[in-house]
């Protein structure tokens, strides 16, 4: 069985839900990935998987308000990765990192008790062992 929400686009550019049978925005998008709704977006014009570009677009609105995460000199640096030889390596040593993040911050919410440098010390250690074993596959 299938637990993959299925959201259709069409041509018109409406997004529209499967499983709620109601048509949603790029904030309602948003708001499935803020609750780790797993979900695919399908272009209904060719069947298409599309979520990469929602995410994306998702990104965009992100960054054009409030404070960007992403700075200028940090997006040129990761366009210069694509299409040569290390393209794979990064995009695995950023996905990894990312996730080692992710469950760092959760561990470090958990344990209140601990001084943030502690953690952020850990949480680096634990950086370069990752990135130690994506440069040795």
């Amino acid at each position: 069985m299938n637990d993959e929400r299925i959201i259709k686009k069409y041509p018109n550019r409406r997004l529209y839900d499967t499983e709620v049978s109601r048509y949603i925005t790029l904030a309602d998008v948003r708001d499935l990935v803020m609750s780790c709704t797993a979900f695919k977006v399908v272009d209904t014009a060719n069947d298409n998987d599309i979520t990469r570009s929602i995410l994306l677009q998702i990104m965009l609105e992100e960054e054009s308000g409030g404070e960007p995460l992403f700075s200028a000199t940090m997006l040129s640096q990761i366009i210069r990765f694509y299409g040569g030889t290390l393209q794979g390596m990064f995009a695995r040593y950023l996905e990894g990192s990312l996730d080692l993040f992710s469950k760092q911050h959760h561990e470090l919410v958990r344990s209140l008790g601990e001084t943030p440098f502690d953690a952020m010390t850990r949480m680096t250690q634990k950086n370069v062992e990752l990135w130690s074993e994506i440069q040795g596959s």
